[in-house]
């Protein structure tokens, strides 16, 4: 993020424009909605241009810029057609640490004018850091068809009550929650359509059978097997309303980032001979934040139920009554192959498809072999990078033909997302394993010959 959003008050404040034309009149239109004083130079300004100055108590002067100008200026524009002219006012402006914005040219600006929806007192900025003031446009607009001018008017109500709701739930967590129910339900929608001596009543009423201490809850949210566009519409707005949140090592820290700022977040993940937190400890943890009364969100990758011991931590929290629910994810093996082009199942290929684990249990790799090579079957082994030789191994032994078709897909869905094909027969000799690294998923099967043919994912880093 290369600029901090901030929302200055800058009602009665001296305000630069330097430039006269279409451009700083757009300018100095923004300006104005927020109450600035509008000082304008330049030897020629549109007639619209000095009548909004005027009528902003500001001054117009008909001549060229001098630094001069900048004498008790809170805020400066320089929106001139002349690129030097632009520089030297960027340059007086850093060297007295005076906030300006140089139009079309944000390697001089201090600070960017955005893209606005205005739905007083709610007010909504979209920049693009002067990347492309044409896609912040297109954007606000369709963030405008999704926000209707009633919302200023509910956000009003609202202020209105923060102190008696302030007063009567004593915690943070407990009020938001109480303002989520509000604003979720019929007070809300009465004063989106205007009749607020209605919403007041229901409000009321809300507020009475809302004072007993709120319970807590743990949603258990699969977050997807990396790529943050994967994550469910239930499981962002879970995610959003959690005070406490517990993630793995497999989630993303773009969906980690998700959550609120003010969120607590604790990292509990697992690799190999590394847990941050042994299992017992989290199921533990748990059951404490939601006993506080705590909205809890704990995130898993991939879905919880895949390999995730989902189940062994909702157990705890079965037997203790604390309300919880599960949100389903994209398990890392339909996610990697698909974003691999290797569908797990084809009429043509495979009418089944396995999911286990490659993970040692005892120090033995323990599976029913005999099943795993039965024909047109796909296999996915999910965390068998350090078991390869063995997996390979144990197949051809037990029959699978050593061409049979293998694909190693390193942090699938991400980034750095890559694939490795050969066959089980050859593919520990013919990549270097040293340089892959987790986590990764296995898919033997002869759907893995699609790959070359539907892959369509080209990552950038």
């Amino acid at each position: 993020m290369k600029y901090l959003p901030l929302f200055f008050d800058i009602s009665g404040r001296h305000c630069l424009i330097v430039g006269g034309g279409a451009i700083a009149l757009r300018k100095a239109k923004l300006i104005a909605k927020a109450g600035g004083q509008i000082n304008v130079v330049a030897p020629d300004i549109l007639p619209e241009l000095t009548q909004l100055a005027e009528k902003s108590l500001g001054s117009c002067q008909f001549r060229a810029y001098q630094s001069a100008d900048l004498a008790d200026q809170n805020i400066v524009v320089a929106a001139t057609n002349i690129s030097d002219i632009n520089a030297a006012i960027a340059d007086d402006c850093h060297a007295r640490q005076l906030p300006v914005n140089v139009v079309d040219n944000a390697a001089l600006c201090s600070f960017v004018l955005p893209s606005v929806i205005d739905r007083d007192p709610i007010t909504i900025a979209v920049s693009s850091g002067g990347a492309s003031p044409v896609l912040t446009r297109m954007l606000r607009s369709r963030i405008e068809s999704l926000i209707p001018s009633a919302y200023g008017r509910l956000a009003t109500f609202v202020g209105h009550m923060r102190k008696t709701v302030k007063s009567t739930f004593p915690t943070e967590g407990e009020r938001r929650r109480f303002w989520e129910s509000v604003l979720e339900g019929p007070a809300a929608e009465k004063v989106l359509s205007g009749d607020e001596p209605a919403a007041r009543e229901l409000f009321e009423e809300q507020l009475r059978s809302r004072q007993k201490k709120l319970p807590g809850e743990v949603c258990l949210i699969g977050a997807g097997p990396g790529d943050p566009d994967l994550l469910t519409f239930k499981a962002l707005r879970l995610l959003q309303a959690a005070d406490v949140v517990l993630y793995d090592r497999l989630v993303s820290p773009k969906i980690v980032d998700m959550a609120r700022q003010e969120a607590e977040k604790i990292y509990v993940g697992k690799a190999m001979a590394n847990h941050a937190l042994p299992q017992d400890q989290i199921n533990q943890l748990l059951i404490k934040y939601a006993k506080e009364g705590k909205r809890v969100a704990r995130l898993k990758g991939g879905d919880p139920f895949i390999f995730g011991r989902g189940g062994e931590e909702i157990e705890g929290l079965a037997e203790q009554r604390i309300p919880f629910q599960v949100v389903p994810g994209v398990t890392a093996a339909s996610g990697c192959a698909a974003y691999s082009g290797i569908p797990l199942t084809h009429r043509d290929y495979a009418q089944s498809v396995r999911f286990v684990t490659g993970h040692l249990k005892e120090g033995a790799l323990d599976l029913d072999w005999k099943t795993l090579v039965a024909p047109e079957q796909t296999v996915v082994f999910y965390m068998g990078l350090s078991n390869l030789q063995v997996i390979c191994k144990n197949l051809i032994e037990h029959g699978r033909d050593p061409s049979t078709p293998i694909a190693l897909v390193q942090k699938g869905t991400t980034p750095d997302h890559k694939v490795f094909v050969g066959d089980i027969g050859s593919f520990c000799e013919n990549v270097d394993l040293e340089t892959i690294a987790a986590p990764t998923l296995i898919i033997v099967g002869e759907v893995v010959q699609l790959h070359g043919q539907l892959n369509w994912f080209s990552p950038t880093t």
